[in-house]
């Protein structure tokens, strides 16, 4: 049966780094026997000024009924003024839920040719190759009571609330426990248990987790807030990273940074296999939306070229097809090729569908 993939584009830079994956997923069809049927459809602001929402239930239907879910990117300064409930946030944060994808993936790797293109020096970002694994559907960003509420006084509070129950963490610590396992062999858990309840019931039963079948992975903890530092001061000393939704959402965006710039990196965001063993899945570059540069064929592919790499690995286990993706990235970036975001001296700048021209060369060439 062919498989079936829901493209959601997205706003900003979303529909043009989408329309290189699409390019792509055509060449594996042609090339690599995929057999993928590709579905569009709306999320996000785009959505919200066609249907006054930032998703549909119809589009939560049919991202339930795909083998896998493919999302651009969400947002722009047009709808700040919009109400938090049908912002093009909510569209993302929506089909997370509704899909309960529950473990968020973002790997940060540093190629070779890009080394320098970090902030950091050279000897501390070439050869990184992070994992982390962030939770994705609890925390503060889904906890109740949430609001802004006015006070007597004449003045306003808002209210956001972290919780977390045994299950989620058990769950998500299990992901990178098996992440670990198939990498380095280390696992940091991160929290904030000097100051947050929640964090010590995160720590707690991390620790009981490893002690039930998981003695084999070196099991270690850090506070978030160190855990930053040290990301920035000796990166290379992580291999997979497990924390809560809100600190994985700044820790990930830190470590993108290490490797030069947040339109390299992907991200995968899974739930657990249902009756059929069939796991829901969604794949997104890191980056956003990107306002300032969208439609201007400007941005940068690779993030979302690689988040594709990451669909075809975990959605399909069609682990040859994904390592000579990737393949074919490395290849572009050791040719000199560069978007304005990685630009470096002596390199060659391109746009959006000139990389992606590149990649599917470099798809030919290797597979040849």
């Amino acid at each position: 049966m062919s498989k079936q993939i829901l493209i959601v584009a997205g706003d900003g830079i979303g529909p043009e780094v989408m329309g290189q994956v699409e390019r792509i997923i055509d060449w594996y069809n042609t090339n690599r026997g995929l057999d993928a049927v590709v579905e569009n459809d709306l999320v996000g602001g785009c959505c919200y000024e066609a249907h006054g929402v930032a998703v549909t239930d119809a589009t939560i239907q049919k991202a339930l009924d795909a083998d896998a879910v493919m999302l651009g990117a969400v947002g722009g300064p047009q709808w700040d003024g919009v109400d938090f409930a049908v912002r093009p946030e909510a569209g993302l944060l929506r089909l997370r839920k509704d899909l309960e994808l529950f473990a968020n993936l973002r790997p940060a790797m540093c190629f070779p040719a890009l080394a320098d293109a970090s902030s950091l020096k050279r000897e501390l970002v070439e050869g990184l190759d992070i994992m982390i694994v962030r939770e994705l559907t609890g925390g503060v960003y889904f906890g109740e009571p949430r609001g802004i509420e006015d006070l007597p006084n004449g003045e306003r509070r808002g209210i956001n609330t972290q919780v977390y129950d045994t299950y989620e963490i058990r769950r998500v610590a299990k992901v990178g426990f098996d992440m670990a396992r198939k990498r380095g062999g280390r696992l940091m858990s991160v929290e904030k248990c000097n100051v947050m309840e929640s964090g010590l019931l995160w720590k707690e039963e991390v620790i009981k987790l490893h002690g039930e079948g998981n003695g084999d992975v070196k099991l270690e903890h850090m506070l978030a807030d160190n855990c930053a530092m040290q990301l920035v001061k000796n990166p290379k000393q992580f291999d997979v990273i497990v924390t809560d939704n809100l600190f994985g959402d700044i820790l990930s965006d830190i470590a993108a940074m290490l490797t030069g710039s947040l339109g390299m990196l992907p991200s995968a965001s899974l739930g657990a296999p249902d009756a059929n063993g069939k796991v829901r899945a969604m794949y997104e570059p890191v980056h956003g939306s990107a306002p300032d540069i969208a439609g201007q064929g400007l941005a940068n592919p690779i993030a979302t070229i690689l988040s594709f790499a990451m669909l075809l690995r975990y959605s399909f286990d069609l682990g040859a097809d994904a390592d000579l993706l990737e393949k074919a990235v490395e290849t572009v970036l050791a040719d000199g090729l560069r978007t304005g975001d990685i630009m470096q001296d002596g390199m060659k700048q391109v746009g959006t569908v000139e990389m992606g021209d590149a990649v599917l060369t470099a798809l030919k060439t290797l597979s040849a």
